[in-house]
């Protein structure tokens, strides 16, 4: 910057010539200087001023615009930062196929506290023990007072129980939000959501984990945020379930039995519509599991898929369409029947005396042990024990239940022609109720192979052929003569025309052999019998009907009427119009051979 001197010597010496005050000279420049100095002053003063105001205008502007945002989101639960990945806690709902809710989540605290915090811990925990009964008040205490800097007193609390705590008034007792599954039904279809409890835990969220049935099954697939919150849809129809619990439960009672079974299956697309095992449990609630005794015991054991037992004369059917197949029998071929039929030092009988010789089709509808075990005996034991494996008796089944690969049927180490024998008529192969209906719904659907799933689905199976259509025509026509005028004439539902095999098999003891009192009934049924739409299974352990002066305990007196009364109640929600059976020509009943 060039500075003017404040006494030039050339306007000095001029203004000296004229008579002029040179003095003057310096004071105007003075005062010019100092305007100078003051002006470049308001200018940088003006300028830090406009600089600070754009600040403060930037900073406000940024607060507005982040309260703004935060009053337009949702509220949320701060999280502190940690190690590890984050606790997922939402899980899709679970459906029937109507899309009726099954499995859902709610909205809950867990209460826990911090005892370094609390004001007076001994009132606290008095009061606590109030409010949770089940909490005891004298160890509470001792946890208040004691080392502990962290103390979860409940992982889920109502809203009730929430705001009685917050009465106490303590500062020490906190609430972490959590959001809980909730099974709306309580017990229904219990034994095929299973249950959840939950997994990682933080005092802002904790994972709600599957820890049985379809709830474990499909936990990732459940939890997986990439499935957009879309509900797992099953297969069971929620009304039919409930009707069938219901009936079961009170056939159960009537028949004195100490457990139930029941599987609805679509014989087309292998759905389970309805699966029942009793006793049950509140998935809500879930039970722990015994440490002793014997696993059907216990009201988690799921009797339709884990259960594997003799079926007993349910297996017949298997025999004779084999060999109506095969083309060794027709439904008229005389089968000998003479009891007992002896096999070296074994010997076979029927519950009845059925005469020397009776029709293929009479050993089915009499339930013909000797008749079974000599139209196995024309087919071999090779060929049986491959007919028995193509209908998935020699795996357990692959329906979507965690349980499904307990349910392993029991065979015979080695298949010995007198296994064979017995085998044909339901004794020394166990099979669970699920195993029964796919190989029924095989059977009675045209002869294709049909494999049970607990998922909605309209697409039908097209599974490998086990008997031609005219079998299985066939098939459906005799065991429909079973109900007519059979072992299983208490199985009679007008309007609808039910088919089925009955099934009585002895119960075995743990240590070895079998009780003389004590039996497994079952019934293997399809309707309606000449165009089949489903297979109905029902079995009872240790069912006694005692309305009679002796005690019965063959399935035609206790599974047989508990399934007539379920088809009677479920084939109206199921869409089935009660129709007029199919006339019979001339008296004669139509059947089909090979």
């Amino acid at each position: 910057m060039i500075r003017t001197p404040l006494r030039p010597l050339a306007r000095i010496l001029s203004a000296r010539a004229k008579g002029e005050n040179p003095d003057a000279i310096e004071r105007e420049n003075l005062r010019l200087r100092h305007e100078e100095m003051r002006d470049r002053s308001r200018l940088k003063a003006e300028g830090r001023l406009l600089l600070l105001g754009l600040a403060f205008v930037a900073g406000f502007g940024l607060v507005g615009l982040r309260m703004g945002v935060l009053a337009a989101s949702a509220p949320e639960e701060p999280k502190s930062g940690q190690a590890g990945p984050a606790i997922v806690a939402q899980r899709a709902d679970i459906t029937d196929r109507e899309g009726r809710i099954l499995a859902t989540n709610l909205v809950t605290h867990a209460l826990y506290a911090q005892p370094k915090l609390m004001v007076d811990p001994a009132g606290a925990a008095e009061k606590l023990a109030l409010i949770f009964p089940d909490l005891d008040a004298e160890k509470l205490t001792k946890d208040f007072t004691g080392a502990k800097k962290f103390l979860w007193i409940k992982k889920r609390i109502s809203p009730e129980q929430m705001q009685l705590v917050h009465e106490i008034g303590d500062p020490g007792l906190l609430f972490g939000p959590r959001e809980m599954r909730l099974y709306p039904n309580g017990a229904l279809a219990s034994h095929i959501l299973g249950g959840s409890s939950f997994g990682r835990e933080g005092v802002a969220s904790a994972e709600v984990i599957g820890t049985a049935g379809v709830e474990k099954t499909f936990d990732g697939w459940l939890r997986d945020p990439a499935n957009g919150g879309a509900p797992l849809q099953l297969s069971i129809d929620l009304s039919v379930q409930a009707t069938v619990e219901e009936v079961l439960d009170g056939g159960m009672k009537l028949m004195n039995a100490k457990g139930a079974a029941a599987v609805l299956m679509d014989v087309k697309t292998g759905e389970v519509i309805a699966m029942a095992s009793l006793p049950d449990f509140d998935p809500n609630t879930r039970p722990a599991p015994l440490t002793k005794g014997q696993a059907g015991d216990s009201p988690l054991f799921n009797r339709a898929v884990q259960g594997v037992y003799e079926l007993g004369s349910t297996f017949k059917i298997f025999a004779v369409a084999q060999a109506l197949d095969l083309g060794v029998v027709n439904p008229m071929t005389m089968v000998d029947t003479k009891s007992p039929m002896f096999w070296g030092k074994y010997k076979i009988r029927d519950f009845h005396n059925y005469g020397a010789q009776n029709t293929v089709t009479d050993v089915v509808v009499k339930s013909s042990n000797v008749g079974t075990a000599h139209i196995i005996g024309m087919v071999g034991a090779e060929k049986q024990q491959s007919f028995l494996k193509s209908l998935g008796f020699f795996e357990p089944t692959e329906v979507e239940l965690v349980e499904a690969p307990t349910g392993k049927p029991l065979i015979p180490k080695k298949w010995s022609e007198i296994s064979m024998l017995t085998i044909s008529y339901g004794h020394g192969l166990s099979a669970s109720p699920l195993h029964l209906a796919a190989a029924y719904a095989s059977i009675v659907n045209g002869g294709t192979r049909v494999r049970p799933t607990i998922l909605k689905t309209d697409k039908v199976q097209e599974g490998e052929r086990v008997i031609s259509e005219k079998t299985s025509e066939t098939a459906r026509s005799l065991l429909r003569q079973v109900v007519v005028r059979g072992t299983a004439s208490f199985g009679e539902v007008p309007g609808y025309a039910v088919g089925g095999k009955t099934g009585t098999a002895d119960k075995p003891k743990p240590t070895g052999g079998y009780y003389d009192d004590k039996v497994i009934t079952t019934f293997a049924s399809t309707f309606p019998a000449y165009d089949p739409k489903y297979v109905l299974i029902v079995t009872l352990d240790e069912p006694v009907e005692s309305s009679g002066d002796e005690p019965r305990r063959t399935a035609g007196w206790t599974s047989v009427p508990v399934a007539a009364e379920v088809i009677r109640r479920v084939a109206p929600l199921l869409g089935l119009r009660p129709e007029v059976e199919p006339g019979l020509e001339a008296g004669v009943t139509r059947v089909s051979s090979n």
